[in-house]
């Protein structure tokens, strides 16, 4: 049966590459802030 949870990596497992990981860091960074704008404005018209 498949893990449902991934371990984590091995300790001298590569890297993955560089875009990837920026990628990653790029794609959470901008979900987190349209979710943090798209809340504020949900409450900003809550208040009016």
């Amino acid at each position: 049966m498949r893990d449902i949870i991934e371990r984590p990596p091995e300790a001298d497992a590569p890297l993955p590459p560089l875009w990837k990981r920026l990628a990653w860091f790029g794609g959470l960074a901008l979900t987190g802030a349209l979710s943090c704008a798209a809340i504020a404005y949900g409450l900003r018209l809550l208040l009016r």
